[in-house]
């Protein structure tokens, strides 16, 4: 007898999965591909020996999650692995400016703008796991009001408007690149509040990665649910309703429309037309790289960050954003690199190391950008292509055809901005239902969005579990 079906092996229809489990459900995860993980899955891209991760790859939510810290993870064989600081973000003609863990560096960083950055950030320091519990969460009741209302004050408006505060370059930069995540325009809300989540983040633990890759992350959850006796079964491709087994509730790790591709039967019309309107935004070109030594940055510092920044000033990471919401390629695209095998020597052979790297491009592009990445790269790391062993191109259609959640390439789960940021995937009391009551959304496409935290398949679990008893062992008809 099963209890609940779990459709897609994402982070989130993990966390789904084991939720349920933990609460002594029987659940079966049906993963169309050969292999679980959805964004957390690793792979030899480019040659023999180097481990490059397919999507995610820096998980300073993950670490942070308060679903993630409840669970005895490491016993499984998850670890994670810290930098010496989060984020480095070069400029042009001057040194980096880091994200360090500490606020006392940080601010020694942003020069005469580090005391108005102190104000800033400081204050969500006296109790960032509340605030970080409060923002994964759903829209409601919050457990700590006023933190909250510090960032709604803060973090509703665009980062555009929230860096004039700063007379420099740097600091407005290092908010650039933050909010960049969002793959938003810079002035648009709520990019300030993303920038400052992940600014605090680094403020609470420097941004980690997965030792062995982040397939890592997907392998421990898998382990934990197998654990407390549930099944996942690869290769489970689910194409109608006819292909899922009885069970009293489902629950999809899916864009919205891959749910309407499978449950339209049992789903109105009018709901389907909501999920038709899904808007899921820009993609990205993504590449990796075996290369023959550590990238050479003009600040060697930025060797001690997991994640590097390229862009340049806030004003041309806006442009290069601006563009690509326009449905234009940017000359100079804002390109967010990783550097796993500097912190994990796990990821290449002893002396070489990989390089991640993804720009924002429009849905769908079939544009080849790896020559503007690489340009973006050299401008602050002359040399960088000499290291260059193998590269591997992912296009959106690519990403899509990896994780057909990925729709158009975008691997946000859709836009995140204030209209879609609560409400996805359509406007309703409980997000992670649907007009049927067996049937459930616990994707990165509902609250709290993207991210590899599992918060959305917490959050659809409970919901689930609320219910399920309410149902008799029955095929989804």
């Amino acid at each position: 007898m099963t209890d609940a079906v779990v459709i897609g092996s994402g982070p989130n229809g993990l966390a789904a999965a084991v939720s349920l489990a933990r609460a002594g459900a029987s659940v079966v995860v049906l993963e169309a591909s050969a292999e679980i993980g959805g964004g957390t899955r690793t792979a030899e891209l480019t040659l023999p020996g180097f481990a490059h991760d397919v999507c995610s790859a820096v998980h300073p939510m993950g670490v942070l999650s308060p679903f993630f810290r409840d669970l005895p993870l490491a016993e499984h064989g998850l670890r994670w692995v810290y930098p010496r600081a989060s984020v480095a973000h070069p400029l042009d003609g001057q040194p980096a400016a880091l994200l360090h863990t500490s606020i006392e560096q940080t601010v020694a960083e942003l020069e005469a703008d580090g005391p108005t950055y102190r104000r800033l950030v400081e204050p969500f320091l006296s109790n960032p796991e509340g605030l970080l519990a409060d923002a994964l969460a759903p829209l409601g009741i919050p457990r700590h009001p006023m933190m909250m209302l510090r960032l709604a004050l803060r973090g509703l408006r665009s980062v555009a408007g929230l860096a004039k505060r700063f007379r420099g370059p740097r600091a407005p930069a290092l908010l650039a690149g933050c909010a960049a995540h969002s793959i938003l325009p810079l002035d648009r809300s709520p990019t300030a509040a993303v920038a400052l989540m992940f600014l605090i983040c680094g403020h609470v633990r420097a941004w980690p990665v997965a030792a062995g890759g982040s397939r890592s992350i997907a392998a421990a959850l898998a382990s934990l649910l197998r654990s407390l006796g549930g099944r996942i079964e690869t290769g489970a491709r689910v194409r109608s309703l006819a292909e899922l087994p009885a069970a009293r509730v489902y629950l999809f790790d899916t864009s919205p429309a891959g749910l309407a591709a499978i449950a339209a039967p049992v789903l109105p019309a009018r709901y389907l037309r909501r999920l038709g309107r899904f808007r899921y935004g820009p993609g990205v070109f993504k590449l990796d790289w075996a290369l023959d030594g550590s990238i050479p940055w003009r600040d060697p510092r930025c060797l001690e960050a997991s994640t590097v920044h390229l862009g340049g000033t806030l004003d041309e990471i806006a442009s290069a954003e601006a563009a690509v919401w326009r449905g234009e390629h940017p000359e100079k695209p804002f390109v967010l690199l990783c550097q796993q095998s500097e912190i994990d020597r796990s990821r290449a052979p002893d002396g070489k190391h990989t390089g991640w790297a993804y720009c924002h491009v429009p849905a769908g592009s079939t544009t080849d950008l790896t020559a503007i990445v690489e340009g973006q790269i050299e401008r602050f790391a002359p040399g960088f292509a000499d290291r260059i062993l193998a590269r591997h191109v992912t296009t959106t259609a690519d990403l899509e055809r990896v994780n057909p959640n990925y729709v158009g390439g975008a691997v946000t789960g859709g836009v995140s901005d204030v209209f879609q940021l609560f409400t996805r995937p359509v406007a309703r009391l409980d997000p992670y239902t649907t007009p049927n009551p067996r049937v459930l959304i616990c994707s990165a496409s509902t609250p709290p969005g993207p991210g590899v935290h599992g918060m959305c398949g917490y959050h659809a679990a409970k919901t689930a579990l609320r219910r399920i008893h309410r149902f008799a062992v029955a095929p989804l008809r």
